[in-house]
């Protein structure tokens, strides 16, 4: 890698190209987590409802 300054990437123009490779660099492993984020949170929603649900059954019978 050559790390010899280029004005024309100091500064903002540099930093969101690097971010933009380890974005491209990671962008399964970040795909993986949101993916595991949304089958949580649904699961946790599913959870919740049913125990929403039987209280409402309890109360009724």
């Amino acid at each position: 890698m050559n790390h010899s300054f280029n004005p024309e990437l100091s500064g903002g123009k540099r930093r969101t190209g690097r971010l933009v490779r380890w974005l491209a660099r990671r962008r399964r492993t970040i795909a993986t987590q949101v993916l595991r984020g949304a089958c949580y949170g649904v699961g946790t929603g599913a959870v919740g409802l049913a125990f929403w649900w039987i209280e409402r059954w309890a109360e009724h019978h």
